[in-house]
């Protein structure tokens, strides 16, 4: 089986299904990036403050780097020009690869110029090192603001998203400038396998409750990048692309929407070490 993929700016296609791997590490990521490749992803998501990356790379070297989608981010502390270059150097090193298919922003930190971070991505797509660039977290405002200074079209746009958080003008500000939406979190960290309409579709469709939210991402044309630790459910994930939702049962998970996120909440901790920023 085959995931279907989205035409990037750039002209690269990115598969609508990927592997997750935040909050996994050591031999449990290895094993869950392992039997994510052998099902058939071909999408791998990781970043630099996933502290996985030198585990992913001994894993990848296994395969074949160019059948791989491979996705790593910059921490929001590491946003000035140079520690952006500093941080992509890095990772390429512990993923042992010379480019990345795509690198975010993981987060927007309001102490550093949005443009100078983007002219070192856009240094780092010059040089061959990042093929597409994208940012991570970003509001419609943050989001337009990036494609204002940006030389690299912003190609994703990766955040919560999920039936219980939908950000209908989110989705809009994206595809106004053609960046595609990825779902981080779109199981909202296992939040919405438990709700009744999720459940009563799964029993309907004989699918998991998982399959259910990920293939209704998916047909919202929304990229969805789950995390498993369990190779069964890694497997189960990728099933989704020879059935497909009613349009009233999709409509059904439509409605679940109620503005509530499981990790975007709008208070940060700037003195964190995702941010270090000091007063």
């Amino acid at each position: 089986m085959t995931a279907p993929t989205v035409t990037l700016p750039s002209g690269d296609e990115m598969p609508m299904i990927g592997y997750g791997t935040w909050d996994i590490g050591g031999e449990t990521v290895q094993e869950g990036v392992r039997a994510a490749l052998d099902a058939g992803y071909t999408h791998v998501d990781t970043a630099e403050g996933y502290m996985n990356e030198a585990e992913i790379g001994e894993v990848l070297a296994e395969y074949d780097r160019d059948d791989v989608f491979l996705t790593s981010k910059v921490l929001p502390k590491n946003l000035e020009y140079e520690s952006v270059r500093r941080s992509c150097e890095e990772s390429l090193e512990k993923l042992g690869t010379d480019y990345l298919d795509l690198y975010l922003i993981h987060w927007p930190n309001p102490a550093v110029s949005l443009r100078e971070t983007l002219d070192a991505m856009a240094q780092l797509h010059e040089e061959g090192k990042v093929r597409n660039v994208g940012v991570s977290n970003f509001s419609p405002y943050q989001l337009g603001a990036a494609n204002h200074v940006s030389d690299v079209p912003i190609a994703v746009n990766q955040i919560e998203y999920h039936p219980y958080l939908q950000r209908p003008d989110w989705i809009e500000t994206a595809r106004e400038s053609d960046t595609v939406v990825e779902a981080a979190a779109p199981l909202a960290r296992t939040e919405v396998l438990g709700d009744d309409t999720v459940q009563e579709l799964a029993d309907e469709y004989d699918r998991t409750p998982a399959q259910i939210v990920l293939r209704w991402a998916i047909e919202n044309d929304v990229v969805a990048i789950p995390k498993s630790s369990s190779p069964e459910h890694v497997r189960d994930n990728f099933e989704l692309f020879d059935w497909s939702l009613d349009d009233t049962d999709r409509e059904r998970l439509d409605d679940l929407d109620r503005d509530h996120a499981v990790y975007d909440s709008r208070k940060k901790d700037w003195t964190r070490d995702v941010y270090g920023i000091s007063k």
